[in-house]
């Protein structure tokens, strides 16, 4: 990290030596060296480079040999970093290519023909993408896996489900695994069918320069991109994107869905951690958790991160189509240059709550009891609306009959303490519904809470099965990339 100059003092989430080799200045200028390095490749094979030219571009094209503040300083000359990397990697390949054992081979003629700034940090700008996106998977698929196993284990465990902050009826902690499941995998599916675009089109976007190149051979400059696109691993086009956007929308939206469902899962973990609650606990680590100044708390720090992560994506989503709708002319101004560090904060929180939430969810501490306890808390009250679909019908010439002499059992119930509201709906309900209509043993299934959970097993299977790839680690360990 040392070259990085920017080690996320202030977004500890994604202040990890993993996101920042994958995301840092260095790898931003790495990105760049790439694709000029397979373009050197793709116009020698093509004919129109000098055998040799792209071995010595590609051994310039080492990113360890380029001052990463250097070239952001004189960047602002020409308001891009790849005027100045350029310069750079020219001089490199001109030092090489005097030295080369056979003697010059004109590799010069192998840098940046025919190509504009735009199309090479587009193009690097995609390339950085997909290799956060693979990482990110891989993430996400060890955080599916867990969660899976989760709602398979604990398909019967009862806890309270909880509306506009209240108990509501009876759940399991299995589907809500499940749901948590269901919203990383369908957003994570989403991701991976994310195109990836190569970018070409040289200064105005007409390949005018491109067309002069191959005039008169039997490529175009159609094929040299496909080319291009082969080398790099990213999707050919077939034409030239440089002022449409919905690649780099396209990925921000899916970055952004993913964290939503990563802001959803540590959002429940929150208040389920809370100590008045306690249903479940983070994984401990030494040293994690910890208060400056109160040595008892032990703060659940991994879906605080991962809560901050998911609260920031969304507004910079926003930044790419603000930027997107406003890409006037052939280039624009500035537009262009807002996407940057929007798109790679995108990927670098993305990638950073995706290895907390991976941690978080292959370590969650699940306390059944503790769910059972808040459960009771409601009792029977919990049963209200089972009570109405199977007594009301007992209970008068009508069913809305029964449901009024129901509802007036609830409402004598809650002016009572909390304390005393189980015991007294119990006692009310038993008063209200003759022994003749309703043994005791029948109304104690009904205000049992395992016998109210409706569909939520075949809800849990129908998402998992819904989702095969994501419900089940790799065999051969190829899940962490």
């Amino acid at each position: 990290m040392s070259g990085d100059g920017d080690f996320g003092l202030l977004s500890p989430v994604s202040a990890s030596p993993a996101v920042v080799a994958l995301t840092g200045d260095r790898s931003v200028i790495a990105a760049i060296l790439d694709v000029e390095a397979a373009w050197a490749s793709v116009l020698e094979e093509a004919g129109f480079a000098p055998a040799g030219s792209a071995g010595v571009v590609a051994e310039a094209a080492e990113s360890w040999a380029y001052d990463a503040a250097s070239i952001a300083e004189r960047a602002q000359g020409g308001a891009n970093p790849v005027i100045p990397l350029l310069a750079d990697l020219r001089g490199r390949v001109r030092q090489l290519d005097a030295g080369h054992p056979g003697g010059a081979v004109g590799a010069l003629t192998a840098v940046h023909t025919s190509l504009t700034s735009q199309d090479v940090l587009d193009s690097a700008l995609m390339l950085l993408a997909h290799r956060v996106v693979s990482a990110l998977l891989a993430e996400a698929k060890g955080t599916t896996t867990a969660l899976a196993a989760l709602a398979e284990q604990h398909a019967d465990t009862l806890c309270v489900g909880r509306s506009l902050t209240q108990h509501a009826l009876p759940f399991t902690f299995g589907l809500k695994a499940a749901q948590w499941f269901h919203g990383v995998a369908a957003a994570a599916r989403r991701l991976e069918v994310v195109e990836l675009p190569v970018q070409f089109g040289g200064a105005g976007g007409t390949l005018a320069a491109g067309a002069v190149l191959t005039e008169g051979s039997s490529s175009s400059p159609f094929d040299l991109a496909d080319a291009l696109a082969g080398k790099l691993g990213l999707a050919p086009v077939p034409a030239p994107w440089h002022t449409n956007r919905l690649a780099v929308t396209g990925l921000g939206d899916a970055l952004a869905a993913l964290t939503d469902s990563f802001g959803k899962i540590a959002s429940d973990l929150l208040f389920l951690s809370r100590p008045e609650v306690a249903e479940l606990g983070e994984p401990l680590a030494a040293g994690r958790g910890v208060s400056s100044a109160m040595p008892q708390k032990q703060n659940p720090v991994l879906s605080v991160l991962i809560r901050s992560a998911a609260l920031q994506t969304p507004g910079l989503a926003a930044q790419l189509h603000l930027a997107a709708a406003n890409f006037n002319d052939e280039r624009p101004d500035g537009a262009w240059h807002s996407e940057w560090p929007a798109l790679r904060q995108l990927l670098r929180l993305s990638l950073g709550a995706a290895t907390q939430l991976r941690e978080l969810a292959e370590g969650l501490r699940i306390f059944p009891e503790a769910m059972r306890r808040n459960l009771e808390i409601s009792g029977p009250l919990l049963l209200s609306e089972a009570v109405a679909s199977s007594v009301a019908p007992l209970l008068g010439a009508d069913r809305s009959e029964g449901k009024a002499r129901l509802q007036a059992v609830v409402d004598e119930t809650l002016r009572a303490p909390a304390a005393e509201q189980a015991r007294i709906y119990t006692k009310l309900l038993r008063e209200a519904v003759p022994a003749s209509k309703l043994s005791d043993e029948e109304l104690q299934a009904v205000l049992d809470p395992a016998n109210y959970v409706g569909e939520a097993a075949e809800i849990s299977r129908r998402i998992l099965a819904a989702y095969p790839e994501f419900s089940h680690s790799n065999p051969n360990g190829a899940d962490r990339g």
